[in-house]
Parts: structure tokens; C-alpha cells; sequence
């Protein structure tokens, strides 16, 4: 599976953005996805999982309430829809694929990841 993250950019703090995740090569609707962000000098953080269908999803503390993870089996995509974003929001966004129908929140349960897009939120 390869994936491919896009809607990166430059907001200002409590607008919004909505990323997504397109698989290529192959489907990953069997599998669960997951969204990570590394900000600048720290390591690779866990933000969003979701399994297979959906129906499940999982969100780091500080992003409850204002991200949302989703996906669409058939056009092959994962989103994230973040909204009263903050600074400390800052960081480049990676999406990968567990070779599972769920991933969690651990990183090393998933096995393909994308190249990441970087979000910047100005104060």
C-alpha cells in the first residue's frame, strides 16, 4: 500500500483544515489507518486511529473534541478534519495503514506510512 497525505498549510489559530489520505497501489479498506504528527524537534506523536469500517476511532487528549477522524472506503481515503487549531498544533502530519483492521494508538502497529504534509498554525 502506498499513501499519499495532502491539505497541509498555513492557518491561523482556531481555523480549520482537513486533511486526507489516499492509498494507492492497492485498497486499505481491510485496514486500520491512523494519523501521527511530529512537530519540530520532538518525536513522532499518535493524533487519530480508525478501524477498518469506521466504526471505531481513537484521538490523543488534546485533539478531542476538535479533530475528527473519518474515512471513505470507496474512494479509497482516510480524512482528518481538524478544527480550532492551535499552535502547538504545528507539525508534520503522517497517515499510515496497519496491516490489521485496527491499528490503535501505537505506532509500531503500523507497518505503511505516507510522506507526510506539514501543518502550520500562526498565533
Amino acid at each position: 500500500v502506498q499513501l499519499q497525505a495532502s491539505g497541509g498549510g498555513l492557518v491561523q489559530a482556531g481555523g480549520s483544515l482537513r486533511l486526507s489520505c489516499a492509498a494507492s497501489k492497492r485498497t486499505f479498506s481491510n485496514n486500520g489507518v491512523g494519523w501521527f504528527r511530529q512537530a519540530p524537534g520532538k518525536e513522532r506523536d499518535f493524533v487519530a486511529g480508525i478501524n477498518w469500517r469506521g466504526g471505531s476511532t481513537t484521538y490523543t487528549d488534546s485533539v478531542k473534541g476538535r479533530f475528527t477522524i473519518t474515512r471513505d472506503n470507496a474512494k479509497n481515503t482516510v480524512y482528518l478534519q481538524m478544527n480550532s487549531l492551535k499552535p502547538e498544533d504545528t507539525a508534520v502530519y503522517y497517515c499510515a495503514a496497519a496491516r490489521s483492521s485496527w491499528g490503535g494508538d501505537e505506532a509500531r502497529m503500523y507497518h505503511y506510512w505516507g510522506q507526510g504534509t506539514l501543518v502550520t498554525v500562526s498565533s
